[in-house]
Order: structure tokens, then sequence, then C-alpha cells
């Protein structure tokens, strides 16, 4: 790996710099991206019970608002229930707006990362040709294995920068993908609680 790395020029350390970030925010998002730590399974259930028994205060809101982002999405419908329905929903889109941003810590740098290390590895595959002609303007052409060997060499850089890029790509559609499904099934909870308390729907949780 490492002659592989030499092989390559001085290119390959900002891709493999770009690859370790890679791999870290994968690994972050998907450890921070689970369900149960997004929408914890009972926490609707738990809302409506205390509902029922008349117990959410202000100390109830500000637990639920930091347990999870579903709770902060619940939270902000619940805190606005006084000034009517249209106004419980808007609150509740715009915190999910923010829950939206919060999730999608990272994703920006790990697209950056899939679209740049293409680029990277392509300047990487220029440099090396330009200086594989300069060294056969020099020298000429006598033993053509040296001319593939160099250009072999030179494309290590187009290889590289392609092997970080596409697995990026994937996992950053793939978080976008998760994060939209997420938000829009949070407020949907949320929604679905709101009018279950106004007796609009029934309570069947």
């Amino acid at each position: 790996m490492f002659e592989i790395i030499k092989s390559g020029g001085w290119m390959m350390w900002p891709l493999m710099i770009c690859s370790i970030g890679a791999m870290g925010i994968v690994a972050e998002r998907f450890w921070t991206l689970q369900r149960k730590k997004i929408m914890p399974q009972d926490l609707v259930l738990q809302v409506w019970k205390l509902h029922r028994e008349n117990r959410i205060d202000e100390m109830t809101l500000r637990r639920l608002k930091t347990s999870s982002p579903l709770g902060s999405i619940i939270a902000a419908g619940i805190a606005n229930s006084a000034h009517g329905r249209e106004m419980m929903k808007e609150s509740i889109e715009d915190v999910g707006r923010q829950v939206t941003h919060d999730l999608e810590r990272f994703l920006d740098a790990l697209g950056t990362i899939a679209e740049i290390s293409p680029l990277l590895g392509l300047l990487g595959t220029v440099f090396g040709m330009i200086e594989i002609f300069s060294e056969l303007l020099q020298h000429g052409a006598g033993d053509p294995t040296v001319l593939a060997g160099g250009i072999s060499v030179a494309l290590i850089t187009t290889a590289t920068g392609l092997t970080v890029a596409i697995p990026s790509l994937v996992f950053h559609r793939y978080f976008l993908r998760r994060v939209d499904e997420f938000v829009i099934n949070m407020e949907m909870e949320a929604l679905r609680l709101i009018e279950m308390m106004h007796g609009e729907r029934e309570a069947v949780l």
C-alpha cells in the first residue's frame, strides 16, 4: 500500500486525506442516524399518555425537546397548542427544517469529497504525464517499457480519486435520502399526535 501511495506522487496525500475524512464522516453518520436515536419507538405513546393524564408541563416539554429530534418536533407543536392548529403545524415545520439541518451535518463535506476526489486524481495524472514527457524530451524514448511504466504510475492517482469518490457519492446520496425519510416521518408523527390530542383522529398507536 505504501509503495502505491509513494509511486502515485505527492497528489496521493490529499487523496488519502479525503479518503480518511470520508470514512470518518460515514462512520459518524451511521452512528448518529440510528432510528432509535432519531425516532424513539415509544415516544409518541409516552407523550399521548402524559397528555391523557394532564401531566405535560414546562419541564416535561423541555425534557421532550432535548430527548431526540422527534421529541423536539413534538414539543414545538405542543408548546404552540394555544395558538390553534395552523400555528402548531407551522411551528412543527419550522423545527423540522432546523432538525433537517442538524441531521445533514457533515453531508456537505462528504459531497464535496465526492466531487473533488476525481479532479484531484486527474490533476495528479496530468502532473505525472507532464513529468513523463519532460523526461522523454530530455532522454528520448529508447525503452517503450519505461514510457508504459511511467503512464501506469501517473494513472494511479486517477484510479485512487475514483476509488474515493464513488463510495463517497453513494453514501452521500444514501444519507440524504435517510434524513429526508426521517424528517417526513417525524412531522407526520407529530401531526398525528396533535390531531389525536385535539380529538380529530382516533388514538390508535
